[in-house]
Parts: structure tokens; C-alpha cells; sequence
């Protein structure tokens, strides 16, 4: 599954319309793709989850109730974060701290 993060901080009032209109008209992105979109408050304590898994959008909300997400720095768009990545950020444990292997393309026979 593919997880995007947001890098700006968005509306927290906004719920699964108003998440993915952000997704189609700010990131040009589909909401309905099936990729995992992550959005982040103000506040670094929060998180919205936005998927659509075939039958409707699921939202998820957390709060930390101590301590503080481990953003990306903030900046224009979407960042991209392994399942291992985004797992991390979710826990609330430093991502950006998480091996992610590289995986060479198949070479194709001719």
C-alpha cells in the first residue's frame, strides 16, 4: 500500500469530504486510488488517516496522549513513506529512524 503524508498542516474540523477534496484539489490526487493519505494538525499531537478501501473512505483520528508525531518538516505537497515508515510515525517513534532496503527492478530477458 502506498502512504502519502501531507507536509502542511491541515483544518482538523475537516472530516472524510472535506480530507478528500484536499486530496483532489491541493495534491491532485485521487482520494479513491487506495493509497493510505496521512494529514497532520497544528498541533503535532494529531493525525487524520484517509483510505478508501473499495467500499467507502475510512477515517481514522489519534491523539498522543503524551508526547509529540514526528513530522517531516513541513513543505509544499505529499512525502512518501514505506509501510514501515508510516507504521513508525503512527506509534509515534522517530520514521525517519526506519531502514528502508532497496529492492533492485527484475532485469527482463530478451
Amino acid at each position: 500500500m502506498k502512504v502519502l503524508v501531507a507536509t502542511q498542516p491541515v483544518d482538523f474540523r475537516k472530516g472524510m469530504a472535506g480530507l478528500a477534496s484536499l486530496v483532489q484539489q491541493e495534491l491532485r490526487l485521487d482520494p479513491f486510488s487506495g493509497m493510505l493519505f496521512v494529514f497532520r494538525a497544528r498541533r503535532a499531537d494529531r493525525m487524520k488517516l484517509l483510505l478508501w478501501d473499495g467500499t467507502g473512505l475510512v477515517l481514522v483520528t489519534k491523539r498522543l496522549q503524551d508526547g509529540k508525531f514526528r513530522w517531516p518538516r513541513p513543505g509544499d505537497g505529499v512525502m512518501k513513506l514505506s509501510a514501515a515508515q508510516a507504521s513508525a510515525l503512527f506509534e509515534g517513534l522517530d520514521w525517519s529512524r526506519m531502514h528502508v532496503p532497496r529492492v533492485p527492478k527484475p532485469l527482463h530477458a530478451q
